[in-house]
């Protein structure tokens, strides 16, 4: 084979390859916000911080009954890489689908029932807990707690 010919291989499988590698960095980028927050490792200590769905409702002198649901507490701390057990215990509401914001965590609280939610951050930041039934003042809401990171 003429000398061309492999060199014309060689460039041809080395841009594949570049184009390989940049499509795989432009993919990591753009899904940067689906980040893996909790490791499986079972060994250390494993705190545990309790939660409760809560409800508040008034009578408007109108008559007309007010109500909003709430996460409780509204707000908790953990520190990097900490190994969490969130424990949420449905007390109102009949259910609360929920998700955690910047990570790939959902579930359900029940009346009723306690759900397990196992944290483990790898980054410092701000996480949404997010109840997906009441995200807003026309559904009694929002209902968010924060989980600060640091």
């Amino acid at each position: 084979m003429p000398f061309f010919v492999l060199k014309k291989r060689s460039v041809i499988l080395f841009l594949v390859l570049i184009l390989g590698m940049a499509s795989a960095s432009v993919w990591l980028f753009m899904n940067k916000e689906a980040e893996s927050v909790f490791s499986q490792e079972t060994n250390g200590e494993v705190r545990e911080i309790h939660m409760v769905t809560g409800e508040f409702k008034a009578t408007r002198a109108d008559g007309k009954e007010i109500e909003s649901y709430r996460w409780d507490p509204g707000t908790i701390f953990v520190e990097k890489g900490e190994k969490v057990n969130l424990m949420i215990s449905g007390v109102n509401g009949a259910e609360h689908p929920f998700s955690i914001e910047g990570t790939d965590i959902k579930g359900v609280v029940k009346k009723g029932e306690e759900t397990v939610v196992p944290l483990q951050f790898k980054k410092d930041g701000v996480y949404r807990l997010i109840c997906h039934t009441h995200h807003d003042k026309d559904q009694n809401g929002p209902m968010i707690a924060y989980i600060v990171v640091d």
